[in-house]
């Protein structure tokens, strides 16, 4: 039996049961802040996919989308006047579709609008088949300082059979050019794909490895709801047994390659993990504008999430509006709520956070959970240690079981 972890308010008897629906969130200070950009349109839409993507009919919007950008973010100013921004993400969708021009004007915007930190971190995503070496050079020229490239694997079947609309060869042309315009780089891998071997993953990692990149990204293919591969799986996927074979391997070859573990999918070098998704990890704040996007953002006596319109169009026009029919939805996080979210971001980070961080980031006490927290050490899931809350290996082998104990 692991030892349980019993924290009691001062002047107080035993910790209690959850009061998480009944204590009211009263923030000391406000988390660090990130922004996201989410840029919609792809050349092909895989079957995979489940983001907010749209295939690309015609030429690229980029004058109104630019336009409608910064009307949501003009709009989005007096939530989080005065505040520090400290990474940029331009996600999708495929933003190198975007033109260099239309990325350095993006970037001017930001830094006219926000506070923007010196040594922000700023990333954009990339496919290759939609770049070439003089825009990396461009889009570096005008700020960006980090590339996250879908590579997704080197093998020409799999890459037709994950509908992608590049092959191994400008897979591996786009990650030179990266290396030459970024200082930082990382590489997206997926396992577990149709027809794949143990030792054909085990190929592609290698390969990844090679190139020596400071950070990987390795996800298990997952078949997601309302996807192409949802309604018709591919016939030729690995089988559980073997997927979690790939997944203990891949996980020593890129640990025994020099890239530390810190979250679920994500693999570093020393000091090189992504800052902006470990703000997310850490239930830090961030501001989403574009359509589909997401946002949490944190006030002294309450914590809101909010999400943009879908469809890039409807979300174009609500924006230049000057309305704020763009927002689909806002919502204050109930007190009750914030535990699960806290742990369903928090336990993906393989050392956990301080326990001090609950506290901070939720305004709720740490006694509110407790009972939870005692129960999940029980069982082995949590480590004991009062001062951190963190996953154990058998936690982080059953993580959905995990988070699921805060769940209200």
């Amino acid at each position: 039996m692991q030892k349980v972890i019993r924290i009691a308010p001062a002047g107080s008897g035993q910790g209690s049961s959850s009061k998480a629906s009944s204590e009211g969130i009263r923030l000391s200070s406000l988390p660090p802040l990130s922004l996201y950009v989410h840029v919609p349109w792809c050349v092909r839409k895989c079957p995979y996919c489940d983001f907010n993507s749209h295939e690309l009919q015609g030429e690229l919007p980029e004058k109104e989308f630019l336009a409608a950008l910064r009307a949501d973010l003009e709009q989005a100013l007096p939530l989080i006047w005065g505040r520090q921004i400290y990474t940029v993400f331009i996600g999708g969708g495929t933003p190198s579709l975007l033109s260099a021009s239309a990325v350095d004007e993006m970037l001017a915007m930001f830094r006219a609008y926000l506070n923007l930190w010196p040594d922000a971190e700023i990333t954009i995503e990339a496919n290759p088949g939609t770049v070439e070496a003089q825009k990396f050079q461009s889009f570096a020229a005008s700020g960006i300082n980090r590339v996250s490239l879908g590579i997704q694997s080197f093998d020409d079947n799999a890459l037709r059979t994950l509908g992608r609309i590049h092959d191994g060869d400008q897979a591996r042309r786009a990650i030179d050019a990266a290396q030459k315009a970024f200082p930082r780089v990382n590489l997206d891998l997926m396992f577990a794909l149709p027809g794949q071997t143990l030792e054909s993953c085990r190929h592609d990692l290698e390969i990844a490895m090679a190139y020596g990149t400071e950070h990987l990204s390795l996800y298990n293919l997952t078949l997601e709801p309302n996807t192409v591969f949802a309604k018709y799986p591919p016939d030729d996927l690995p089988d559980d047994d073997t997927a979690a074979a790939m997944q203990e391997r891949v996980a020593e070859l890129a640990e025994e390659g020099g890239w530390r573990r810190y979250e679920v999918s994500a693999y570093a070098r020393e000091g090189a993990q992504s800052r902006h998704n470990t703000n997310y990890w850490e239930f830090g704040d961030y501001l989403g504008i574009g359509p589909g996007a997401h946002g949490k953002l944190s006030f002294p006596d309450r914590i809101i999430r909010q999400s943009r319109l879908r469809q890039p169009g409807s979300w174009m026009s609500k924006a230049l509006s000057g309305s704020a029919e763009h927002i689909a939805d806002e919502h204050e996080v109930q007190a009750q709520d914030l535990p699960f979210e806290f742990m369903l971001n928090a336990l993906r980070l393989k050392q956990g956070v301080a326990t001090a961080i609950f506290e901070d980031r939720t305004g709720l006490s740490l006694t509110s959970i407790l009972p939870t927290v005692n129960r999940a050490v029980e069982k082995g899931l949590l480590d004991p240690n009062p001062s951190r809350i963190q996953a154990t290996p058998l936690g982080w082998r059953f993580l959905n079981d995990l988070q699921s104990m805060f769940l209200v």
